[in-house]
This record gives structure tokens, C-alpha cells and sequence, in this order.
């Protein structure tokens, strides 16, 4: 798929559909689990723009695309109390898995269309199938467990005090470790999160990507 406006728009669309309901389903996972911080902060919500960040959510994947690298990004973290949500780090855990499994699930759905209804080429093949990129992206960068990323949460329900330590101290400074741990690990990551794409694309559309 070259980048054209259709497959700008099909990003930018796929994004705003993918990270809200991202997000969403961490709130209410936590609600679920007994936490009413992001319902009381306004992020038990399916409105996308209380959950977006212009950078990580809209510019870098679309930079990223631009560059021919997978569109990964991320949104607005859902704030919870880990304290307060049943079953304590495994309930923590819960509640960070749940997104990004929401667009594995995404992703599945929208591949499973594909498969089934034989789409190969076209505007459908563009669309639907840069829905899928971008939620399989999201998917997987989104599991590295480095804090302030979902991933993290699994991490801490069975790491060592220690280890569980060193996470905190990295979280407290949220988007700027984030963003130092891009700058430093990019051309490491970006490769790798674009082959765990491609062989996810291929398990679930069951044909060759097509870029």
C-alpha cells in the first residue's frame, strides 16, 4: 500500500476509532474492577478527543507510515489506582492488557472480513487492511513491558520488589521516559515491531501483506 490521501485518511481514521476504544476499555475495565478514577476524570468515554495526544496518537503514527515503518503510537494514558481495583497487580494487569488486546481483537475482526470475504486489492484492501497494520502496530508496541506503556502492568504483577522499584521511578516521569526510550531504542524497535506485524498479518488475513 503506498501512501497516498487514501491511505493517510484510512490511518488517521483507524487510529481515532482504534486508540478510543483502546482507552475506553481500560476505564471500564478498572470501573469493572472497582476504580472510579478515569470515570471520575472523564475518560469512561468514546469520545476520542478526551483520550488523544496530538503527538503520540496522531503525528508519529502518520510520520512513521510516511517513512514506511509500522504506524505505532499511543494515546492519553487512562489514569488508575492500582490500589483500589480487585485482585491487586494480576487486577493492575488486567487493566493494562486490556487494551492493546482490544486491538489484537481488532484487528482479528477486520482481518477476519478480509479472509472471508476474499479482499485482495482496492479501496477496501486499503482500508480495511490499514485498519488492521494499525491496530496489530498498537497491539504490539503497546505489550513492551516499559513503563509508562500497557505491557508494564503484566510486568509488575510478577516482578521483583526490586525490578518493581526501578518501574515507578521510570513511570513518575510518564511521556518524557517514554520519549527518551523511542530516541534511544528506535532502530532497534521499529524493525522488530514490523516483523511481529507482518507475521501477525499473515496468521490473520492469511495473505502476503502487500505494502
Amino acid at each position: 500500500m503506498s501512501i497516498n490521501i487514501l491511505v493517510l485518511v484510512s490511518i488517521l481514521v483507524s487510529i481515532l476509532l482504534s486508540m478510543t476504544v483502546h482507552e475506553a476499555m481500560h476505564a471500564y475495565v478498572a470501573y469493572w474492577l472497582g476504580d472510579d478514577t478515569a470515570k471520575l476524570l472523564g475518560r469512561l468515554s468514546l469520545n476520542p478527543f478526551v483520550h488523544i495526544d496530538l503527538f503520540t496518537t496522531i503525528l508519529m503514527p502518520i510520520l512513521l507510515a510516511i517513512a514506511g515503518l509500522p504506524p505505532f503510537g499511543a494515546a492519553k494514558p487512562v489514569p488508575f489506582n492500582p490500589y483500589k481495583v480487585r485482585y491487586g497487580e494480576y487486577g493492575a494487569a488486567l487493566v493494562g492488557v486490556s487494551g492493546p488486546m482490544t486491538n489484537l481483537l481488532l484487528a482479528m475482526f477486520a482481518g477476519g472480513v478480509m479472509r472471508l470475504l476474499q479482499i485482495t486489492s482496492g479501496t477496501s484492501y486499503t482500508i480495511i487492511g490499514t485498519f488492521v497494520i494499525v491496530n496489530l502496530s498498537f497491539f504490539v508496541f503497546n505489550m513492551i513491558p516499559y513503563p509508562p506503556l500497557d505491557g508494564s502492568r503484566l510486568l509488575y504483577a510478577f516482578a521483583p520488589d526490586g525490578l518493581r522499584k526501578v518501574m515507578r521511578m521510570i513511570e513518575q516521569a510518564g511521556l518524557i521516559s517514554l520519549l527518551l526510550f523511542m530516541l534511544v531504542a528506535f532502530s532497534f524497535i521499529a524493525p522488530v515491531i514490523g516483523k511481529a506485524v507482518v507475521v501477525l498479518w499473515n496468521l490473520i488475513v492469511g495473505q502476503p501483506l502487500v505494502i
